[in-house]
């Protein structure tokens, strides 16, 4: 197992340190290198192109079934409901996410799957090993909103990621709709830095995993990245995967349907960009948010 240590390296995305808000060019690639793997040079540039790419039906409903049980199971268990890794709804007792679901059980098989974890190393040009996973469960009708954010800007300033090398995967494991508030992405926002005002206060994962208000884009700043690219709204049958760049900006709208949203989300970061201490933060975020843990997940070959 390994740790951060107390090294940091330059800051090279300055971000809730006294600047004004502003987009700036990322200074890291998108695909890197040119390693084997699933996908095809014409899937690669798009992917290079939108910081997106959406897999319709990877996932048999079998899959589907076996990975839903299992939710059902994570939010009726009293422990992992009173555990810290358990988000509760504001103003409500319904589940928001659970994190750090990748150790056991199908969310462990899921995450280390040759069709998600080959993907990531492909993309990415490297062993990876699992930064964060979740379970994100939006009930229908009062289901919640993740306003727009780009992942990484958290990830560098809060848990010490330096380089733009990660990759997140969202697996729906139900019908995700224009309605029932799917995942909405930038197209094209992976190319710029959303570098955000304020400071982050100590202990900040503990309201911002419930409602995010530091780290969050300028509605300008908004503005200028969807006039640049376009929104795009991510909708499927239940067992589709999206990989998106880890600095594409995205979010989602509440759901006052009857039709609830369910989807798994691991992060797949490159041993490589290991976490270093904070750019921005007191303290690092707590383990089941930001694992410190680099052993790499095994290759096909080596299990």
């Amino acid at each position: 197992m390994s740790t951060t240590t107390n090294t940091r390296s330059v800051d090279r995305y300055v971000s809730r340190l006294g600047q004004e808000p502003g987009l700036t060019e990322r200074l890291d690639p998108v695909v890197w290198g040119e390693a084997p793997g699933p996908l095809d040079p014409e899937l690669l540039a798009s992917y290079e192109d939108d910081g997106y790419l959406q897999i319709t039906g990877l996932l048999a409903p079998e899959e589907v079934d076996a990975l839903d049980r299992e939710i059902d199971r994570l939010v009726q268990d009293p422990e992992v409901r009173a555990a810290e890794r358990t988000i509760i709804e504001r103003g409500s007792d319904e589940v928001r996410s659970v994190f750090e679901v990748h150790h056991d059980g199908p969310f462990a098989r899921l995450c280390r799957d040759p069709r998600l974890a080959d993907v990531a190393r492909q993309l990415l040009g490297d062993d990876v090993y699992i930064h964060q996973s979740r379970i994100n469960l939006k009930p229908g009708f009062r289901g919640k909103e993740f306003y727009w954010h780009s992942d990484f800007e958290t990830w560098h300033t809060e848990d010490g990621m330096p380089s733009m090398r990660a990759v997140s995967c969202s697996v729906s494991l139900t019908e995700n709709t224009h309605v029932n508030g799917p995942l909405m992405v930038i197209a094209g926002s992976h190319r710029w830095f959303a570098s955000c005002a304020g400071e982050t206060p100590p202990d900040h994962h503990r309201e911002s995993l419930r409602r995010q208000e530091i780290g969050v884009p300028s509605d300008e700043q908004l503005s200028d990245l969807a006039d640049r690219g376009r929104i795009v709204g991510l909708t499927g049958p239940p067992g589709s995967v999206t990989f998106f760049e880890c600095n594409a900006m995205h979010g989602s709208n509440g759901n006052i349907t009857p039709f609830p949203r369910r989807n798994a989300f691991f992060v797949f970061n490159s041993v490589s960009n290991a976490l270093q201490q904070p750019f921005a933060a007191p303290a690092p975020r707590p383990l089941h948010i930001a694992s410190r843990d680099f052993t790499p997940l095994p290759r096909p070959e080596a299990d």
